[in-house]
């Protein structure tokens, strides 16, 4: 949450593209926009996808519920 609201703060433009990349991911958490790819070693379970270069949301999803546990910098935990 503290990154989506840094984005709210700070670039509206990427907050609009967070917007997408979340609506796209609770229509198909595995494929779609932002080139989905499952992550490895510390954060395997969870998946991310491409907001620009140097950020990525970070999710992990089920059926039920769309976990978001970043959406700013690259691969931070």
């Amino acid at each position: 949450m503290k990154d989506y609201l840094w984005f709210q703060d700070h670039d509206r433009k990427l907050l609009k593209r967070i917007n997408s990349l979340i609506k796209d991911t609770l229509r198909s958490p595995f494929e779609g926009i932002g080139k989905p790819e499952p992550l490895k070693a510390d954060l395997a379970g969870y998946w991310s996808r491409r907001i620009t270069e140097e950020h990525r949301l970070i999710y992990t999803a089920t059926e039920a519920e769309l976990t978001i546990i970043a959406c700013r910098h690259h691969y931070v935990r």
